[in-house]
């Protein structure tokens, strides 16, 4: 596949000796990125909430918006006419689209899906809209992501292995399709699929690295299916992606479930938890999950986490007891300053990462820390939906 790639490259820095884990940097266009890198969802050109400065001061090098959701509104003609978009929203950092291709699993009933591609009615207005490969790839080009993401098609989980292999075989016809439209420049990355069917996704995977993608992405993951299964799926085939390209686990968000993944070798991730429990008055420490609305913190004058530099903490500023008081009276300052907690908390973790796999220590922090997780998950069952958005 030859994208014309000036703007484009990753590079190994260093390696765990007792995992997969690696450390790298990725080029593109607005930036450089450290790997393993979490982005933030911005499924329509904005991190909920929150201004793209603070968003910048938590540590966020890239951020995810969402071709689905641009395509409806406000269009990729008003994103165009305002100069692309990072003028758009405001950030000048790197910008991954995903292709829209998880709508086509969480829209249900809307959809109607061929070889062609797919269509399905408008959760807006009702109207008619169709999403083929090649009008993915442009819409993603007209709107000057610094990487996109190839049609692809997912399945909930668990499914029969004949609805499987036909998702499978699709995505394949599919990414050949978003090869071939890709314009010289653009980076678009290939999404393996094939359910937990670990023939499937050896298939993919051996059809999509001929099509030389400038990296892969894990997907189909995060759709039902238990976390013991995500992990033999990102365990067994993690390691297998090429070597020299970034690999992205899409949708899956968990700190102990990206723990387990980086070990895999993954560089990429993304999801909505972080501020999905930041507007619902759940902060994530490294002592466990803080429900701020709970009346033990009425009156409570530390932050949510000392020694926590976010905008919610530095300097003590906003109590424990503020934040709950802004939740109980409905003040969207309170979601906002958990959110922007919320990702510090997820990008402090991923620096400690990279600064574990420099050490060559990263097996023993992260076992460590998904002990840690785990056991706060016992004394705090997690409740909520699904991880993607």
């Amino acid at each position: 596949m030859n994208c014309g790639v000036t703007t484009f490259g990753f590079e190994i820095i260093s390696t765990d000796p007792q995992t997969h884990a690696r450390r790298g940097r990725m080029r593109t266009a607005h930036g450089d990125v450290d790997t393993p890198a979490f982005m933030p969802v911005g499924s329509r050109a904005a991190i909920k909430g929150c201004l793209p400065e603070l968003v910048r001061r938590t540590g966020t090098q890239m951020i995810l918006s969402n071709t689905y959701h641009l395509l409806l509104r406000p269009g990729v003609e008003v994103v165009a006419a305002v100069g692309g978009l990072h003028r758009f929203m405001g950030w000048d950092g790197p910008i991954l689209t995903d292709s829209g291709g998880f709508q086509v699993y969480s829209l249900g009933d809307l959809v109607r899906l061929d070889d062609k591609g797919v269509w399905f009615r408008s959760h807006i207005d009702g109207q008619p809209v169709e999403l083929t490969p090649e009008r993915v790839i442009e819409v993603q080009r007209v709107l000057g992501s610094d990487i996109g993401m190839v049609l692809d098609h997912v399945v909930p989980l668990p499914a029969e292995i004949a609805q499987l292999a036909e998702a499978t075989r699709r995505t394949i016809a599919w990414a050949k399709r978003s090869v071939e439209a890709t314009a010289p420049g653009q980076i678009v990355f290939g999404i393996i699929q094939g359910g937990l069917d670990k023939q499937l996704r050896e298939q993919c995977l051996r059809e999509l690295t001929a099509m030389d993608f400038p990296g892969y992405a894990l997907g189909g993951l995060s759709v039902g299916e238990t976390p013991e299964e995500m992990y033999q799926v990102v365990e067994a085939f993690g390691p297998r992606m090429p070597p020299e390209k970034p690999r992205y686990l899409m949708g899956v968000g968990r700190p102990q479930d990206i723990l387990r993944a980086i070990a895999a070798g993954i560089d990429l991730f993304d999801c909505v938890i972080p501020t999905r429990n930041g507007r619902n008055a759940t902060a994530f420490t490294w002592a466990g999950k803080l429900r701020l609305r709970n009346a033990k913190y009425r009156c409570d004058p530390r932050p949510i986490e000392e020694g926590c530099f976010c905008p919610a903490c530095a300097d003590g500023r906003f109590s424990r007891a503020y934040l709950r008081h802004l939740f109980l009276v409905g003040e969207l300052l309170g979601p906002v300053l958990v959110s922007l907690h919320n990702v510090y908390y997820y990008q402090k973790l991923m620096a400690e990462c990279r600064r574990a796999i420099d050490r060559g220590v990263f097996r023993e922090f992260a076992q460590d820390a998904i002990a840690r997780l785990e056991r706060q998950i016992q004394e705090q069952p997690e409740t909520g939906g699904p991880s993607q958005g």
